[in-house]
């Protein structure tokens, strides 16, 4: 229960600093693009940083590095909260205000990734594989809970005294105490420590090797399309509630209302339509791809914040079904000794899908409203033609399903010489 909370606090942290930077950047008046790109550092930082980590804490141990990440993420939001309140009042300019802004999501970006990992292993370390699904299910619906309650309660702490950085003071407050917990209370007594999946550097090049490189694409599509959607839909519903009469401010709970219907699509369909209907990868790919694909044709079609909020819902659901898809056809596809590296393969699009998309599809937003999602459509549409004439992703595991290669079935290529990040 204890690393039940560092997951949550952390997610629900992050998802709420996202639901309030654009009010933030249009209250700078800064370009949505340019509020858009300290996404993009914390998610490069966060991609360079995870494989580190998991090896730091096969050396120092897991406890360790996950106070090191909860502190990271303490001074993060701290951070991030003085340089929002010194630019609204003024104190500082607009961008000196922005790049120390960046700065904390730089320095989130380098840390954030140490909790997660660390948690992960911790458990590893301390269950049976009996008791290890169980557990990382526990872990795993921790952050899905944290995507519902950080944008829910975010504006509950926009106080008169703080303003828009008062979510953040909250979430560091919050933070603070989960690290005095853990640091009390988390045990870490001698326990054999067994090197993280996502540290396994044992297969060379897999990102090559054509049994998963249509699960790669595949995924940087669906997370690509999935972080337009993301930011640009605060500012999308500013704008869409700025038509009614209302200000930036005045928009911000209907933003949460968003973020928390999109979530919430997610949570229906990864904990109760996924194991109700016992599909397998290839039909949560194709029905992910389609349903984002929908949603995104929906936010096109569909005017005012209703249909913002349709469109959002439905994409949510389809990366609902589209992640567990490709995450686990991938694993199926490889050999038992391969499954750390593509587990920290298909881990790492978490960070490269927020890198370069986020920022394009915001500065698409700015040329006009339906670009992001018109931009969105064709990857999305290319992702359903893959899913369903890629010869890999349409294999199915069920038995005396015609598509199932022979069991003895050689490989479609040998791993290469370069490293799974």
């Amino acid at each position: 229960m204890i690393l039940f909370a560092v997951s949550l606090i952390a997610t629900a942290g992050n998802m709420g600093l996202q639901s309030v930077l654009p009010a933030i950047g249009r209250e700078f008046q800064l370009s949505d693009t340019l509020v858009a790109g300290a996404f993009a550092i914390s998610a490069l930082m966060w991609t360079i940083a995870s494989p580190v980590w998991a090896r730091w804490s096969d050396r120092i141990g897991r406890k360790k590095v996950i106070l090191i990440g909860l502190t990271g993420f303490v001074v993060s939001m701290t951070g991030f909260g003085l340089a929002a309140t010194s630019g609204i009042e003024g104190w500082l300019g607009a961008i000196v205000a922005f790049v120390l802004m960046a700065t904390a999501r730089t320095i989130y970006g380098v840390f954030g990734s140490a909790s997660p990992i660390a948690s992960q292993a911790y458990v590893a370390d301390r269950t049976s594989p009996e008791q290890r699904t169980q557990a990382m299910s526990l872990l795993a619906s921790a952050q899905g809970l944290g995507t519902v309650i950080g944008p829910v309660i975010s504006p509950i702490f926009i106080l008169p005294l703080v303003g828009l950085a008062g979510p953040m003071y909250a979430y560091a407050l919050l933070g603070l105490i989960v690290l005095i917990v853990v640091w009390r209370k988390l045990p870490s007594g001698e326990v054999v420590r067994r090197p993280s999946p996502s540290g396994d550097r044992g297969d060379k090049g897999l990102w090559r090797d054509r049994r998963v490189r249509d699960f790669l694409i595949y995924g940087i599509l669906v997370t690509g399309a999935q972080a337009v959607n993301i930011s640009v839909l605060g500012f999308h519903i500013i704008d869409e509630m700025a038509a009614t009469g209302l200000e930036v401010r005045q928009a911000q709970p209907f933003i949460a209302v968003a973020m928390f219907a999109g979530a919430a699509a997610t949570l229906m369909v990864q904990w109760g339509l996924i194991p109700l209907l016992k599909l397998q990868p290839r039909e949560l790919m194709r029905w992910g791809a389609a349903l984002a694909l929908l949603g995104n044709l929906v936010s096109i079609g569909a005017p005012g914040y209703y249909g913002v909020v349709v469109g959002y819902a439905i994409v949510s659901m389809g990366v609902g079904f589209a992640r567990p898809g490709f995450t686990a056809g991938s694993s199926i596809a490889v050999r038992p000794h391969e499954q750390g590296a593509v587990a920290g393969l298909m881990m790492s699009l978490a960070g490269i899908g927020f890198l370069a998309p986020p920022v394009a599809g915001v500065a698409l937003y700015e040329m006009a409203e339906w670009a992001p999602f018109a931009g969105n459509a064709l990857l999305l549409l290319v992702a359903v033609a893959l899913a369903f004439l890629s010869p890999v992703l349409r294999f199915d595991p069920t038995p005396g399903v015609e598509d199932n290669p022979p069991p003895d079935a050689p490989p479609a290529s040998q791993p290469g010489p370069e490293g799974n990040r």
